[in-house]
């Protein structure tokens, strides 16, 4: 099997963003010619256009939002335009598309699809987010006009799809449901990390800031991600358990970055936690490979139960222990290699960090697990099978 494939994504830059990264390589490998839109990086990925491992990258500048959901519609809109402009030129330049693979979020990609469909350009759907849960659990403003609008583009988008990809089960049955589609129409392609990228690396003691237990945070700090709820733990880990044996980093960037260091700055934390910002892969990998203890504090919310999250499976894969809200999605990623907090329980989620500081041979026991799925049935090997045959059922469907 092969073609030609356009492959649309407005959240991050390529090959920043790992699942389209490893999404476009394993297609390309499997004889696909892949082209790429995306927006420019602000550090990485500024070059307009790239061939990266036989991957075609077409960029476009764009400036993040800012503010509420009126800065998110003008994002959008620019990121649209930017997409149609660069679609029709490599059109011209390359010929038909097979296939116009639209990652999420927005919905709006397939208005694209539809402009090309007439040629007998199949659309495929990669479904990173639930649209309507993210505004519900971002912005807080109930079911609005701004939020009918988005279930509808969900609601169209859906409706114009050949094939979905669904990133978990959860998301696989609100595509037959909500989105109704039928089974044979929805692929459950899971975000997994790439191995080769996460592995130990030998512990820097000097990341401990001579403090006997390392906390680690990775990942996006936006509103909906719950740094708020980490930096409240640790407040009452210190207050409530007595413990100042730990350091704690914060590791990536987002809309409450700044937020979030005066937070901790008002907590009392400020001598305890460090915020990096995003950072090289080698220190990352310092990091993790240092760190006791590692938090994912996403809240309860209609978005983060039933959403994977990506820092789990990337702690799994540096055979870290996992503290976590109860949360659907993260028990189906993380099973043993993570305790659970009953939902949004601070004072309980920072005694299961003391609980882990306390027992290494716990912290290794569920490091082994965590390492073993990932390695094993959570495996990307195991999502680019489910990628290719849904690529297959799209183009078979013509």
């Amino acid at each position: 099997m092969g073609g030609r494939a356009l492959i649309l994504v407005e959240n991050l830059s390529v090959p920043l963003d790992r699942r389209v990264w490893q999404e476009s390589t394993a297609l390309r490998q499997a004889g696909w010619e892949v082209h790429v839109i995306c927006p420019q990086g602000t550090k990485q990925d500024t070059e307009a256009e790239a061939v990266i491992d036989g991957v075609h990258i077409h960029r476009y500048p764009l400036r993040a939002a800012t503010g509420g959901p009126v800065g998110f519609v003008q994002e959008y809109a620019s990121a649209l335009w930017h997409t149609f402009r660069l679609a029709r030129r490599l059109t011209r330049r390359f010929g038909r598309f097979d296939v116009v693979h639209g990652c999420n979020p927005p919905d709006l990609f397939f208005l694209v699809a539809l402009a090309m469909r007439r040629r007998g350009t199949r659309f495929v759907f990669d479904q990173h987010d639930l649209v309507p849960e993210l505004y519900l659990s971002r912005f807080g403003r109930g079911r609005d006009l701004l939020y009918r609008a988005v279930l509808l583009a969900e609601r169209l988008t859906y409706r114009a799809a050949h094939v979905v990809i669904a990133t978990n089960e959860s998301y696989r049955r609100i595509a037959l449901t909500r989105g109704g589609k039928r089974p044979e129409e929805v692929f459950v392609v899971r975000s997994a990390p790439a191995v080769e990228r996460f592995h130990q690396v030998p512990p820097d003691e000097s990341a401990r800031r001579g403090k006997p237990h390392l906390l680690c945070y990775l990942g996006v700090m936006g509103p909906q991600d719950g740094v708020d709820y980490a930096l409240r733990s640790l407040a009452r880990l210190r207050d409530e358990h007595g413990r100042t044996d730990w350091h704690a980093v914060f590791v990536g960037g987002g809309d409450t970055f700044d937020a979030m260091v005066a937070l901790s700055r008002e907590l009392g934390l400020g001598d305890r936690v460090e915020f990096t910002g995003r950072i090289p892969d080698e220190d990352l990998l310092r990091y993790l490979s240092t760190a006791d203890v590692c938090l994912s504090p996403d809240p309860l919310n209609p978005l983060n139960d039933v959403s994977t999250m990506n820092k789990i499976m990337e702690y799994m894969a540096m055979s870290r222990p996992i503290v976590s809200f109860e949360l659907r999605e993260a028990r189906v990623s993380a099973g043993e290699a993570a305790l659970y907090a009953p939902a949004d329980d601070e004072s309980e989620f920072a005694k299961l960090i003391a609980r882990l500081m306390d027992d290494p041979d716990e912290r290794r026991r569920m490091g082994e697990i965590g390492r073993a799925r990932v390695a094993g049935p959570l495996s990307w090997e195991h999502s680019k099978t489910a990628l290719l045959a849904a690529y297959e059922a799209a183009v078979g469907s013509r």
